[in-house]
């Protein structure tokens, strides 16, 4: 079978692996029609590296695989990229930073050597906001530059997964990974109509389901996570199910599905995209799905007296424990943020070197993240909830500051909004409380513009939720590639 380039650049993962698996796709061209791809759109700043050589050798090796041994592997010649804060052997890992652009990892992230021993094939590494402490994925960096939302070149794709999110809405590939703190999968996903996960934490300990210990350039421990990105929510089940082992996802049906919708979380959206999110509702009851409003007056607040004090406090302790342990080209805090190219980053530097909120830490992790936690728990039971539905987001993407690297934002004409809290007010709370969530396309704004809609789950849930997910997209259906 003979492949149009556009015809390769429009295969899902699951199609792409499919056509390789069954010999219909040479993964040597599929790789080569990529690669040509990363090239033809670098003005993206999508990527920080690209693994040309590596892949095609890859490419290669699975090409002169038997028929059976390539029809075994899960993931046969799907090309990924991996987010620049994830260690990857023999690539740049350099979380997007002046003071790591030297290192290069002796060894995988345990969630991306899975990957490859599926047969995944890692095209490049994918640019972020620097050191993963913001939401535009505005790098100032000389060696990574801001990336570009592929829907309108002069707007922030969301962060700080934006490299990973824009390669994959730009067609430069069909997966790959990005981490999330409060957001970094979910928010670009949201931008640049993709799908972004983020799996189960909870405390950071035994139920935290992707495991990467000193793999991935810190914020928090007991908050960071990997989790996959994709074009539609099918793409991510598939490699949440070669991360974790996970079976096949449980059958969902739509019909009688209870859905919270938390009030704080659909106040002051911007109106185009409140436009797009609330249409979405009623084509999603029309397929069944109950909708129940539930109130959670909390849940900003308890929020705000975890966020912080966690994210500040530990990422003071678990970077340099990061620097040692990978025997990192630079081995304290001071050295890295000495070199920060960004001002937006280099401001919170200035606030981990001093560690304002250690004293508040301890209560943040044994007072105010158990009573956030209750809250989920006690709304999931009390309404018999299978999941809360909200948008992702409380507006579109806004214009890039290069300058700063980010700034602030208004909204229907507010007084300004800090940029990273106006994008994190929707995404944090699920992400201090350790539950899985999940970002989908939900349509475009008048302007053209993506916008996403969330689903979190109970602690656990993940498998569930990912279901329910692909059940959504069925309904709301996929957003046209952006034209480039």
């Amino acid at each position: 079978m003979t492949w149009t380039v556009d015809e390769q650049l429009a295969l899902t993962a699951t199609q792409a692996v499919a056509a390789i698996q069954s010999g219909r796709l040479k993964t040597t061209e599929y790789i080569a029609t990529l690669l040509a791809r990363a090239a033809a759109l670098s003005t993206l700043n999508a990527l920080t590296a690209l693994n040309m050589e590596g892949a095609l050798a890859a490419a290669q090796r699975l090409d002169a695989l038997t028929p059976e041994a390539r029809a075994a592997l899960p993931l046969a010649g799907l090309p990924i990229v991996v987010k620049d804060n994830i260690n990857t052997q023999g690539l740049m890992t350099s979380a997007g930073t002046p003071a790591l652009e030297s290192f290069v990892p002796r060894e995988n992230a345990p969630t991306v050597q899975r990957l490859l021993d599926a047969g995944a094939i890692v095209l490049g590494k994918a640019n972020m906001h620097e050191l993963a402490f913001g939401i535009t994925s505005t790098n100032l960096a000389a060696h990574a530059g801001p990336v570009r939302n592929p829907y309108d070149p002069g707007l922030i794709p969301g962060g700080s997964s934006g490299g990973t999110a824009v390669a994959i809405a730009a067609r430069i590939v069909p997966a790959g990974l990005g981490t999330d703190t409060g957001g970094s999968t979910r928010i670009p996903a949201a931008l640049t109509g993709t799908a972004g996960f983020r799996p189960s934490v909870g405390n950071g300990g035994a139920e935290r389901r992707y495991h990467d210990p000193n793999a991935v350039v810190p914020i928090s421990h007991t908050r960071d996570t990997v989790g996959p990105m994709a074009r539609n929510v099918a793409d991510l089940a598939l490699l949440d199910e070669v991360v974790t082992g996970a079976g096949p996802l449980p059958a969902i049906t739509l019909n009688g599905l209870r859905i919270g919708l938390p009030e704080p979380l659909w106040e002051d959206l911007e109106y185009a995209l409140e436009d797009v999110v609330r249409a979405a509702l009623p084509l999603l009851e029309a397929a069944g799905v109950i909708f129940v409003p539930v109130g959670m007056d909390a849940l900003l607040e308890l929020n705000d007296k975890v966020a912080s004090p966690v994210a500040i406090h530990e990422a003071h302790n678990d970077v340099p424990a990061w620097l040692v342990a990978n025997d990192a080209p630079v081995k304290t805090l001071a050295e890295v943020a000495a070199r920060i190219a960004s001002p937006d980053v280099r401001s919170i530097y200035d606030a981990i070197l001093a560690d304002p909120l250690a004293q508040q830490y301890q209560t943040a992790l044994t007072v105010w993240r158990p009573q956030l936690q209750e809250l989920y728990a006690q709304t999931f039971a009390a309404h018999r909830l299978d999941a809360l539905l909200f948008p992702t987001t409380r507006l579109a993407a806004v214009p890039i500051d290069d300058l700063a690297g980010s700034s602030a934002v208004t909204i229907n004409g507010s007084a300004p909004i800090d940029e990273l809290s106006a994008y994190l007010r929707n995404t944090d709370p699920a992400s201090n409380a350790g539950i899985p969530g999940l970002s989908l396309p939900a349509g475009l704004t008048s302007e053209g513009l993506p916008v996403g809609l969330e689903l979190d789950g109970p602690l656990g849930s993940d498998r569930r939720l990912l279901a329910i997910g692909v059940a959504f997209e069925q309904v709301l259906g996929a957003l046209p590639a952006p034209t480039l």
